[in-house]
């Protein structure tokens, strides 16, 4: 086990910034536990790490524990992870919405992860389905053909999904009966050839990088933004052709209630290089437009394990 402490001049709410690497309740390589840390099961270049983080805002310090082959290189990045290059100047709230969620999250930064395929493999998997049906999915691939994490983080339960050299031999089949289907099974293992050049991307400008990633087959803008506000840090991408994302984002700063995300981009221009912002600050928020017709049901046409 090795360990880092952090001093920093801010508050650092440590699951509030990691909390969007989680994929759903149940994901098997994030935990909390119940003295407040937040456990990650992280593929470092290195090696599999476990990474426990916890913090002690009165004394302004952040706590990293790390095991496994992988634990110098996370504990090197734990200020990274935690928004420390996060720029925020220059973002302005403007609307009373946002200004007052600002207000009630103001030490919330954006995390850089440095896990390119770490980020991808679960947002292809998410694609065009239910969030039930997508988790369940990466849960299925990360028990199937992932790893326990190492040292303490086997005691919690955490694992670590696998990575590019596992996901490009899992035969098709496989998929199936993790319920994931032939487009979006395709699509990952057609990326995962490509994977040393994905992690080149963290050296690029995030213009650059969005338009390699896209340059793939099955990676459309939503999948892109999703690897990119996590992986790369991006504060300006969004999550455009989300069945929820941007209908919440428009019916909070608008009042309307729409079925379509036409004018979403115009809406967010005021805040060109920050828009990323404007939607996690709508997801603090807890702002989403009233729902009032039935839940999509998740396929059942697919094997089941």
């Amino acid at each position: 086990m090795q360990e880092r402490v952090w001093r920093v001049e801010r508050p650092v709410p440590v699951a509030q910034i990691l909390g969007i690497l989680r994929r759903g309740r149940g994901d098997p390589t994030y935990k909390t536990t119940p003295d407040g840390a937040v456990w990650r099961g992280i593929g470092a270049p290195t090696g599999p790490a476990t990474l426990r983080v916890s913090a002690t805002p009165a004394h302004g310090e952040v706590h990293g524990r790390a095991w496994g082959p992988g634990a110098e290189w996370v504990l090197d990045r734990l200020p990274t992870m935690l928004g420390d290059t996060d720029d925020v100047s220059g973002f302005e709230p403007r609307h009373a919405v946002l200004v007052d969620a600002h207000r009630r999250h103001p030490h919330w930064r954006l995390t850089r992860t440095e896990r390119v395929m770490e980020a991808l493999t679960p947002a292809i998997i998410e694609q065009k389905v239910t969030g039930q049906e997508a988790f369940a999915g990466f849960r299925r691939l990360c028990f199937r053909f992932g790893e326990r994490a190492p040292g303490e983080g086997a005691d919690v339960g955490l694992w670590v999904q696998p990575g590019a050299t596992t996901i490009r031999g899992i035969a098709s089949w496989e998929w199936l009966r993790m319920h994931v289907d032939p487009a979006r099974s395709r699509a990952l293992v057609n990326a995962a050839r490509y994977a040393a050049n994905l992690e080149r991307t963290l050296e690029l400008g995030v213009e650059e990088a969005d338009r390699r990633l896209r340059a793939l087959p099955g990676i459309g803008v939503w999948t892109s933004a999703e690897v990119r506000f996590r992986a790369h840090g991006d504060a300006d991408a969004v999550s455009f052709g989300d069945y929820h994302v941007g209908k919440n984002i428009i019916w909070a700063l608008t009042g309307e209630h729409v079925d379509v995300e036409d004018g979403l981009a115009e809406l967010l221009e005021p805040w060109a290089g920050h828009r990323h912002r404007v939607q996690r600050l709508v997801e603090f928020a807890r702002l989403g437009r009233p729902r009032h017709g039935p839940r999509m049901a998740p396929r059942t046409h697919l094997p089941v394990r």
